[in-house]
């Protein structure tokens, strides 16, 4: 999106056509034709508002007004403006090389308060498109950009692009042959065995599988093909500022594309970035931000002293605080602030605000937070810079946690404060994790959030849904705690579980989850299966009503036809947040390889397909699901099958429901909660009565419903 540009002598007086190279796409110059009259007229093509501008040459008398102005230009003629062009409104200015003003009125813009007149004032302009009622002051460099209508610029040093600009993408320049000279990306590894090459529009599921699946040369190969195939590797192209983007009292701003309605103010320094934003989807960026080799997302908020180098920004995330984003990729609707991430790839919906938090070399699947004190992945505890931490969602390490290299961890694991000295494999989602100190022992409750923690998790599942503010979903999101990947870790827990030898306390010891010679404690072994048994139970009930709901069948034969029952679970990947199933990973691999998928944007159509196909693949999975849990097939799934299931899913769902209300009240009977109020009303004013908490009165309501459209299909099906 952005204009190629050559150098370029001064124009001629007398008859001459000039061709200037087109941009695939963005701006193009058409061409310049000789006017009787002695005009150069030429035209501007904006090729997405498809408007069209006529440029022409300046008359004496505006020349005599310009030059009174106090402006400066080695060659007039290099200076083309609209026919609505007002000289009085430039003041002060130096032009150089081909320099085309559009319309200029006497007024005044404002944006929050802060107001500028039209016109071109005070500043040194070179080799720049300048469209319709733009607002600029004070520039001192401003060297080979388009700006688009509208825009407001005050109190900048440097605005330039340079002829090997690339706006933060990966990709080499005619005469750049060497790879080293490719900017890259060393997520998840420190060592860089894990680079990928950033472009604008990359996803999480794309930044994923060319980080994870290093053991395939040849699909790496064709990643990088497809990178390069994004982009005309042409050198010369200009810098771009969107319609309406204001730009104040920064000081270098250099090889960055901006787009429309863009707010920045404050910044030190943009090199190689590219910045995101529209009407809908404004981004922002303020003061003492530093950001160089990126890309940002539409929505982003990035302000106060954030400093970020090689990196992507997914749309509608933030940095703030003084954050620092090293060699990472942040996802969808995440907000980092106050920390340090270092060579990670997060999936959507992240918070990290605390300032002594530590993330580094680390793949954290979405829908985590990474509390106050948190040292995730030091590598000074090995003999080099190559450890790793891999973390399933809704991944919780809470305060001053500390984690050695390399470590992984199933779904929705919770770690209780405490420094874990040696490596932790932990398959069992759903846990509580805690160092036992006294004991010398690491302890293990699987099923922990289920039975102590539902307001959390439910909670999270619908603000993680609720913030979700993309308007252009190019991957679904799972954000339900019950879903295909975490429904197989349910099932290969069952597996380990029930073949432990539980003594008098309910506790279990195992061994090959920490790199020590200490003991493994599971803890409430029965009661982990029964809950785990349960949430499988409700899954399927789930996906069986909402397949009812949504295709209005009517009776038992008519589900029965409506289903698949496959005779294994299907495995499933978490792919930047949107859950595939694993043939279907691999299938998208083969495509690349023989090359019948030629693109990114081609990929990109495959997980919008599995998007569309995710609620029906999600169902087989549910049945399948309930067929192992239940030992059943096809032919014995029956209505009395169905009408057990439904019946336990209520009673689960009632037990689930008052959890998240038992799991809140402890807030408000706890003593040493209550110890810094003199009374209820004060504690009730300041944190607000239980029983107006929205969230539990919405869980309450939707149980309520669940339960009564459950028991009229019960009855209504004659089950």
């Amino acid at each position: 999106m952005s204009l190629l540009f050559i150098k370029r002598q001064a124009l001629p007086k007398m008859n001459i056509i000039n061709k200037f190279p087109v941009a695939e796409i963005g701006y193009n110059f058409i061409e310049s034709k000789y006017l009787p009259k002695g005009k150069n007229e030429y035209y501007l093509r904006n090729a997405q508002l498809q408007t069209t501008q006529q440029y022409f040459s300046l008359t004496e008398k505006q020349i005599q007004v310009l030059l009174q102005n106090g402006n400066h230009c080695d060659n007039w003629n290099d200076v083309l403006v609209s026919k609505k062009f007002n000289t009085a409104l430039v003041k002060n200015c130096t032009f150089y090389g081909l320099v085309r003003i559009g319309n200029l009125s006497p007024l005044y813009h404002e944006f929050h308060n802060f107001k500028m007149p039209e016109g071109i004032y005070n500043s040194t302009i070179i080799s720049c498109d300048l469209g319709n009622h733009v607002c600029i002051d004070n520039v001192n460099y401003l060297s080979h950009y388009i700006i688009e209508d509208d825009v407001m610029i005050a109190n900048v040093n440097e605005i330039a692009t340079t002829d090997k600009a690339k706006f933060g993408n990966g990709i080499l320049k005619e005469g750049e042959l060497d790879e080293k000279q490719r900017m890259g990306i060393e997520v998840c590894n420190e060592n860089g065995g894990r680079k990928i090459i950033p472009f604008d529009g990359m996803l999480a599921g794309d930044v994923f599988m060319w980080s994870k699946y290093r053991g395939d040369d040849l699909l790496m190969q064709k990643f990088t093909e497809l990178a390069d195939k994004k982009f005309d590797h042409r050198r010369g192209f200009y810098g771009r500022i969107g319609t309406r983007t204001i730009i104040k009292n920064c000081k270098i701003i250099k090889d960055t594309l901006i787009g429309a309605d863009a707010y920045i103010k404050g910044a030190n320094k943009l090199k190689n970035i590219t910045i995101n934003s529209d009407a809908e989807r404004k981004s922002q960026i303020g003061e003492g931000c530093e950001l160089v080799n990126g890309i940002i997302g539409y929505g982003c908020r990035i302000f106060y002293g954030v400093k970020a180098v090689r990196f992507i920004v997914a749309s509608h995330s933030q940095l703030k605080y003084g954050a620092r984003l090293i060699n990472a990729y942040l996802g969808n609707n995440s907000t980092i602030s106050c920390c340090e991430v270092l060579n990670s790839l997060i999936f959507p919906a992240h918070e990290q605000h605390h300032n002594n938090s530590f993330l580094c070399a680390s793949l954290i699947m979405g829908q985590s937070n990474i509390a106050a004190g948190a040292t995730i992945g030091s590598n000074h505890n090995s003999r080099s810079a190559d450890g790793e931490i891999v973390a399933g969602r809704g991944f919780w390490p809470g305060l001053c946690v500390s984690l050695k290299h390399n470590s992984k961890f199933a779904s929705f694991c919770i770690i209780a404060k405490g420094d874990y000295s040696a490596e932790l494999n932990i398959p069992i989602p759903f846990c509580l994790i805690s160092n036992d100190l006294a004991n010398d022992r690491l302890v293990v409750m699987p099923a922990y959030w289920f039975m102590y923690n539902m307001y959390a998790l439910a909670r999270n599942a619908w603000k993680y849904e609720d913030r979700d503010k993309r308007l252009q979903k190019a991957q679904h999101l799972e954000f339900d705690y019950l879903a295909p990947d975490t429904i197989n870790e349910i099932f290969d827990a069952l597996a380990i579980l029930k073949q432990l030898t539980v003594n008098e306390k309910g506790e279990a010891e195992i061994t090959g989850w920490e790199n020590s010679q200490r003991k493994i404690v599971i803890t409430k072994v029965a009661q982990s299966i029964r809950t785990f048994e349960e949430m499988i139970k409700v899954y399927a009930a789930n996906q069986l009503l909402k397949h009812i709901a949504s295709h209005k069948i009517k009776d038992f034969d008519a589900l029965q036809s409506s289903i698949q029952i496959k005779k294994t679970r299907t495995t499933w990947i978490n792919i930047g947040g949107q859950l595939i199933q694993s043939d279907e990973i691999t299938k998208l691999h083969k495509g690349i390889k023989n090359n019948k998928i030629k693109s990114w944007d081609a990929i990109h159509q495959f997980y919008q397909t599995q998007s569309t196909n995710y609620s029906n693949d999600k169902l087989t999975h549910a049945i399948s699901s309930l067929t192992e849990l239940y030992q059943i097939n096809k032919n014995s799934f029956t209505a009395a099958t169905l009408k057990s299931l439904l019946t336990d899913a209520i009673a689960i769902k009632e037990w689930m429901t008052k959890g998240i209300e038992t799991a809140r009240a402890k807030d408000y009977s706890n003593p040493y909660r209550k110890m810094v109020y003199e009374n209820n009303e004060e504690m009730n004013n300041v944190i607000g009565k239980l029983e107006d908490n929205q969230f539990i009165k919405e869980q309450i309501a939707e149980m309520a419903t669940y339960k009564k459209q459950t028991l009229a299909l019960v009855k209504k099906w004659k089950l």
